[in-house]
């Protein structure tokens, strides 16, 4: 057996979970928690106990953090859910081509082109508005489980 034979794909990622293990117990409002394979912000916990042998069981509400859909689920208290690994990164704007993609400015100085416009009406307009006028704009990312959408918009004054 040479070495030749082994042939593996080469991958971008560093190979880490998109989610990792939390009671069901701990997760708390605000928190986050995967619910039908969506990474959605919980908005309501209730616990309830159940019968002699039964085992308490949580009742969570929660909004998906990318489209706003409500999700509710119910799972033991001390069942294992999946939490999403949930990150808000900053980026400047540099521009906005006219198939809704944007171009960003990343940290260490290269373009990030892969995001579209969000969909929410207000935030639309306030990014759209804002580039128009010439102001410098930063936007928040927030990435989970492999999707990215641009979640909030900060004005960081005129450009110069």
């Amino acid at each position: 057996m040479s070495d030749e034979e082994h042939q593996f794909e080469s991958k971008a990622d560093a190979g880490a979970s998109k989610t990792y293990p939390q009671q069901a117990g701990t997760i708390r409002k605000g928190g986050y928690i995967v619910i039908k394979a969506r990474p959605c912000k919980v908005v309501e916990v209730s616990t309830s106990k159940t019968g002699k042998h039964g085992h308490a069981k949580c009742h969570f509400v929660a909004i998906d953090i990318f489209n706003g859909k409500k999700l509710e689920d119910i799972v033991p208290s001390s069942h294992n859910c999946d939490v999403p690994h949930v990150n808000r990164t900053d980026y400047q704007l540099i521009d906005i081509s006219e198939d809704g993609f944007v171009s960003l400015l990343t940290e260490n100085g290269n373009t990030k082109d892969d995001l579209k416009l969000p969909t929410d009406d207000s935030l639309l307009s306030q990014i759209k508005g804002g580039f128009e006028e010439g102001k410098d704009l930063v936007v928040s990312v927030m990435s989970a489980m492999g999707e990215e959408q641009i979640c909030a918009l900060k004005d960081i004054g005129p450009k110069n």
